[in-house]
């Protein structure tokens, strides 16, 4: 299961973690982000150990999603060593999304 992040927790999830990272930056009234989800879940399982994935819900935690310049949902950022290394905006379905974890895992390895 992804874990829920927050402004506060941001640093040490994501920017600390010592793997690659998948941020889902999401919104409640984001129909494409409810699309992902059950997706983004099923797969983070495949992918447990190589790739971390988080959500940040970005109407609570406006802090992160402007640092990352996030202006359209849902966007998937992914982070390594820190820093973000790529990103993905908009929901291609769950071909599109498996291939994006597998080349993350590549980082990480």
């Amino acid at each position: 299961m992804p874990i829920a992040v927050t402004d506060a927790t941001f640093d040490t999830e994501v920017l600390q973690s010592d793997v690659p990272v998948i941020v889902d930056f999401w919104a409640d009234w984001c129909g494409p982000c409810k699309a992902l989800a059950p997706h983004l879940e099923r797969i983070a399982g495949e992918f447990d150990g190589q790739v971390k994935v988080v959500k940040l819900d970005t109407m609570t935690n406006r802090r992160s999603q402007m640092k990352y310049q996030v202006q359209s949902l849902p966007t998937l950022m992914v982070f390594h060593g820190g820093q973000p290394v790529g990103q993905i905006t908009g929901w291609r379905g769950p071909e599109h999304l498996a291939a994006v974890f597998a080349e993350v895992a590549k980082i990480g390895a």
